[in-house]
């Protein structure tokens, strides 16, 4: 009995030994949880988190994307991770992978991965979205950026022209530039940016039309009868110019500003006076028949031929200009005006070079009066207008190709000029270009006519000349050596280099109200710095032209009595004669 209650326990003990170790044998089983099992990534890639629990001692990921799919770690010891999934680039085609992921014994996991497809796999972008062309033509920059491996810039237009037409991956800055639009009409184009994979890039591109017709109808042949004569030669020929102020540049009319008609009889006595030259100052603005079209009336342009042929008729020489003009031209030489000017200043001389094309070597043409210029990014515009009055004036043909033209220095300033005016503009034919500038130093003496917080009104100006009385109206600067600098600066930079200098006004005002002793020296100085002032400029090359405005009353500056053709201060006249002389 004692042995079979020993063989129930052994048994008993066996069994549970046996189902103690099934039961231990059932723990070892490991677990794997992962969330989550589908992912989706958008078109532009990006990144997201899966979690990983399990019992087991370590755990891998398998990862057949890592051409496209990149995991924070594929492998860990510990129970609970998270691994960060990220996709940084596009694709065109779908993309479609899975992960599978292993913990101990535990049954694997698999995680589904895809990417939306993508229309572009690069990027491509331009500073501009669209470019407004001068008329004339001009170049803008453009910055080109993309991080696709090429690309290439077209246009649909014949006109637009490019300084590259394809480069590479980076940043590229290239040159866009138009070609003249000779139409009246504005013109549209498209500009096309292409890269493969990448957003095509349209920039729309538009020219303005010329804002008037062109009046150069009819050029003629070049003609050299009766124009051999270069700049240099014909100013040897010119000996002491006089002015026609105020009046035909008059606002207003001819007699608007007080001077009567001009007479051939006039212009004779002009010449038997002492004058071989005359400087016609004209208006054109006013005497528009269409200022939509800048149509000049043609009973002023045969005025403007009639004064010219009694000069002509005369043997004297003439400047025809377009002068102050209620300052269209000369107060706007800013790059906001310079188009818009161009064009008015090319219709004009077209129809004003047209017209007094027959003239020999007698006629003369300058482009502006006194154009307001104080810095380099003015005088750039100055220069466009001097270009366009040059070829405007040589695209008529006949003579007009071998007339001399004269070209105004900055605000025909003589320090300016030497400072700003560094070249000449271009001419088709040599040496017929002449320089202008005009000289009213000191402005005290030559101008002034009321006393200012920077200085008072000179009365009497250079040697011998001081009032011993009246000493505050003493010149103080602006004298003879003055005079002689100024004119020197010209000489060199100019004269020198076979560019004849005009002096194209100078005139000290009169102050006639003045009376007794301090008028008789005034009058005096005044002669003084006529003589002293011609004298200089013909030693120094230069053309010298007096300002007559044809006034004889107290601050004026008229020599004539213009309605009975008489001398009205021959004092001052005989000063200039002189200067001429010596």
């Amino acid at each position: 009995m004692k042995n079979r209650i020993k063989w129930i326990l052994s048994v008993l003990i066996l069994f549970g030994y046996v189902m103690f170790s099934m039961a231990c044998k059932k723990e070892d089983v490991n677990t794997l949880v992962v969330n989550p099992e589908f992912i989706e990534f958008e078109q532009t890639g990006g990144s997201t988190i899966i979690t990983l629990e399990t019992n087991a001692a370590s755990w891998s990921v398998e990862n057949p994307a890592a051409d496209w799919l990149l995991l924070s770690t594929n492998s860990g010891t510990y129970q609970t991770a998270m691994i960060s999934l990220s996709v940084s680039s596009k694709t065109v085609e779908p993309r479609l992978d899975t992960l599978v992921i292993r913990a101990g014994n535990a049954k694997p996991r698999k995680i589904i991965v895809s990417q939306k497809t993508s229309d572009y796999l690069y990027t491509l972008s331009s500073n501009l979205n669209s470019v407004s062309f001068k008329r004339a033509g001009n170049t803008t920059a453009l910055r080109i950026e993309t991080d696709a491996p090429e690309w290439t810039i077209t246009s649909d237009v014949d006109w637009i022209q490019f300084s590259q037409t394809s480069g590479v991956k980076g940043i590229a800055n290239i040159s866009v530039n138009s070609v003249e639009n000779t139409n009246t009409s504005a013109r549209q184009g498209t500009i096309t940016l292409k890269a493969q994979y990448a957003p095509d890039i349209t920039i729309a591109v538009s020219q303005k039309g010329e804002y008037y017709p062109g009046y150069n109808t009819n050029p003629l042949p070049s003609d050299n009868t009766g124009m051999s004569s270069n700049a240099v030669e014909l100013a040897a020929k010119i000996n002491l110019g006089w002015n026609l102020g105020n009046t035909l540049e008059a606002i207003g009319g001819e007699t608007a500003w007080g001077n009567p008609r001009t007479t051939k009889a006039f212009i004779t006595f002009v010449k038997q006076s002492g004058f071989n030259a005359i400087r016609i100052p004209c208006a054109w603005n006013q005497y528009m028949e269409n200022s939509a079209t800048a149509k000049l009336k043609t009973d002023w342009l045969n005025r403007v031929k009639e004064v010219v042929q009694y000069c002509v008729e005369n043997d004297m020489y003439v400047i025809i200009n377009i002068h102050w003009d209620g300052g269209w031209l000369e107060n706007n030489c800013t790059p906001n005006k310079e188009e818009e000017n161009n064009a008015k200043q090319k219709a004009f001389w077209e129809q004003i070079a047209t017209h007094l094309r027959d003239f020999d070597e007698h006629l003369l043409f300058a482009g502006t009066n006194e154009p307001n210029v104080d810095d380099a990014t003015q005088m750039a515009v100055l220069k466009t207008y001097h270009q366009t009055f040059i070829d405007a004036v040589r695209s008529t043909g006949g003579k007009n190709a071998y007339r001399v033209l004269v070209v105004q220095g900055p605000s025909t300033d003589i320090e300016k000029t030497n400072k700003l005016m560094l070249s000449m503009p271009v001419d088709q034919i040599s040496n017929r270009l002449m320089v202008e500038v005009h000289y009213y130093t000191p402005w005290n003496f030559c101008g002034m006519t009321k006393d200012e917080t920077w200085g008072k009104m000179f009365y009497y100006w250079g040697a011998g000349n001081h009032s011993a009385t009246d000493i505050q109206r003493n010149a103080t600067w602006g004298e003879e050596a003055t005079v002689d600098a100024n004119f020197k600066l010209m000489k060199q930079q100019f004269v020198d280099k076979g560019i004849p200098v005009v002096l194209g006004e100078f005139a000290p005002t009169r102050r006639s109200a003045l009376t007794g002793d301090a008028l008789t020296l005034h009058l005096k100085s005044r002669a003084y710095y006529l003589k002293y002032v011609t004298e200089k400029a013909k030693e120094n090359g230069m053309l010298p032209f007096y300002w007559d405005n044809g006034g004889t009353d107290n601050n004026a500056s008229g020599i004539f009595y213009r309605g009975t053709n008489a001398v009205f201060d021959k004092q001052a006249l005989d000063a200039m004669v002189l200067g001429v002389v010596n």
